[in-house]
């Protein structure tokens, strides 16, 4: 039928990507040509991990489909394990919805599961910010291959669509849409100090870093969080917002430490699986500085005129604003970092800088693609030479 409903099934596993696809999600609802198919997995799914797929259905999502990896380890055998469970749920999910094209986010490795089940499936992927680097983590190698799976791009900055069409994807189909974390900032009306204070149950009316570490999967001998907490140590004036470390492997050393060390600073550190969007860059917003080495220190927290100190490896590749410092998982470079973010002079000189990744509005490009864009004949993909 003509006026047959595009069906656009978007997937999420974790979070901080939901976060990033929340806008998106209720712009497909919202737009009467297209039907939104929502399909959760990975860390949404698990108790450790906060089961976040409550907050998706608290914000009126339908999960349409739920596909469970079991994330019950963080050894190379059992996340090897989950990807496997996910491609297979992630097959008799598709084969169900029937969706006209699949969206994915990002680099992970449940996103990865989703990108293959969709290509064997002979459903057009649309993929949200590829042509980025991240070379100290398995991320960037998953990033790139689904890039080669994918049909449609959405990228965050006119580099990485030079990168993508380096890769070999048609021009025509690469679009700089920028950074769909940037429309959460323009869209939604922070918490006051006061506010964020009630929600979270914890004083951030003092000042407060926010704090982020995960795993950097490629490292030969990664410390963990520990040079950090040493550091933190060191800043009696502040207390610490941590959120919780993600799915990735070797994510339980870091839990145990992050854990030791709210334990030994009671009254100073939460620690919480998941912020959610709206207290996540509310905190971002009031904090002295971002922390760790997050994706969100170098795109939102920008975007908020708030510095980051970007900690090791797990970054190393992507584009630089000016408030983000970076330096190694050594305890006294962090230190000595923390010390530059708090510098008033540094600050001030953040006010003008402008943002590199876009103007806020890649829902509405993003859209405007999903519905418009011819479907047929679209699975055969030339490599294009440069």
């Amino acid at each position: 039928m003509a006026d047959r409903k595009r069906k656009v099934c978007v997937v999420t596993g974790s979070r901080a990507e939901y976060g990033l696809l929340y806008w998106l999600l209720r712009g497909i609802q919202a737009e009467p040509s297209l039907q939104l198919q929502l399909v959760v997995t990975g860390m949404h799914l698990s108790p450790q991990f906060g089961m976040t797929v409550n907050q998706i259905e608290a914000d009126g999502f339908a999960a349409d489909a739920k596909v469970d990896m079991q994330l019950t380890g963080d050894t190379p055998k059992a996340l090897t394990r989950s990807m496997g469970l996910g491609l297979v749920g992630l097959a008799d999910a598709f084969e169900s919805l029937q969706p006209d094209i699949v969206v994915v986010l990002g680099d992970r490795y449940e996103i990865f599961a989703v990108a293959q089940a969709a290509m064997v499936a002979r459903i057009p992927i649309a993929h949200i910010h590829g042509g980025e680097l991240t070379e100290g983590a398995i991320d960037d190698a998953i990033r790139h291959a689904i890039t080669k799976m994918a049909h449609l791009h959405f990228v965050a900055a006119e580099e990485y669509r030079k990168r993508v069409i380096q890769l070999g994807e048609a021009a025509d189909r690469v679009w700089n849409v920028g950074a769909p974390g940037l429309d959460a900032i323009r869209k939604l009306t922070l918490l006051d100090r006061a506010a964020l204070s009630k929600e979270l149950e914890f004083d951030v009316t003092r000042p407060f870093f926010l704090v982020t570490y995960h795993p950097v999967t490629l490292a030969a001998a990664d410390e963990g969080a520990e040079p950090l907490f040493r550091a933190l140590e060191t800043f009696a004036d502040h207390v610490f917002v941590i959120t919780g470390v993600n799915a990735d492997t070797g994510h339980e050393g870091i839990r145990q430490q992050t854990v030791a060390f709210a334990k030994a600073y009671p009254g100073r550190v939460l620690v919480r699986a998941s912020l959610g969007q709206l207290r996540y860059l509310s905190a971002m917003a009031h904090a002295d500085a971002v922390i760790g080495n997050s994706s969100s220190g170098l795109i939102e927290a920008p975007a908020l005129k708030v510095p980051t100190v970007n900690i090791g490896e797990r970054q190393r590749g992507r584009l630089r604003p000016p408030s983000v410092i970076d330096v190694e998982n050594d305890t006294n470079e962090i230190t000595a970092a923390i010390k530059k973010a708090l510098n008033p002079e540094f600050r001030d000189a953040l006010r003008s800088a402008e943002s590199i990744f876009g103007d806020g509005f890649a829902t509405e490009k993003m859209i405007e693609v999903l519905r418009d864009h011819p479907l047929k004949g679209i699975l055969r993909k030339h490599f294009h030479d440069q």
